[in-house]
């Protein structure tokens, strides 16, 4: 039934990926499916702020999230299922949604917390997500 997961980690939080790893693993297993674990660095947002850093440090961050990437999916995916590691740069939301169109992938997988009152108001990236996906989100309390 599903031939590409993606896998959304935030490498500075354990709790968004914690209980998803093993359910996409699962998945992944249980369709034969390649799964694709992507992490999002964020950008500065207006370029007065990215003014305060050198050059070369947007470079150095996407650089260093590959090389963690790398190890988390080494230490917490089984090497039989087949992976692929996935950086993105930007909106958290937007990065999932774009690489889930560009991989084709049919199974979107990622935690949630439990939404506190301003995101009511400004919607976290899991609703977002699931707003906004052309494909199966399955999204996992933490």
């Amino acid at each position: 039934m599903f031939q590409h997961i993606l896998l959304a980690v935030d490498l500075e939080a354990k709790n968004s990926w914690s209980k998803s790893v093993p359910e996409a693993v699962n998945y992944a297993k249980a369709f034969g499916a390649t799964l694709h674990v992507i992490t999002v660095v964020p950008d500065f947002g207006m370029s007065i702020v990215g003014s305060f850093f050198p050059k070369e440090h947007e470079g150095k961050m996407l650089e260093d999230a590959a090389k963690r990437l790398h190890e988390f999916v080494d230490d917490n995916i089984p090497k039989e299922v087949k992976s692929q590691v996935v950086v993105g740069h930007g909106s958290a939301y937007e990065e999932i949604l774009a690489m889930q169109r560009k991989l084709k992938c049919d199974l979107i997988i990622m935690s949630a917390h439990r939404p506190k009152m301003q995101d009511y108001l400004l919607g976290p990236n899991a609703a977002r997500v699931v707003r906004h996906a052309n494909c199966s989100v399955l999204v996992v309390r933490d």
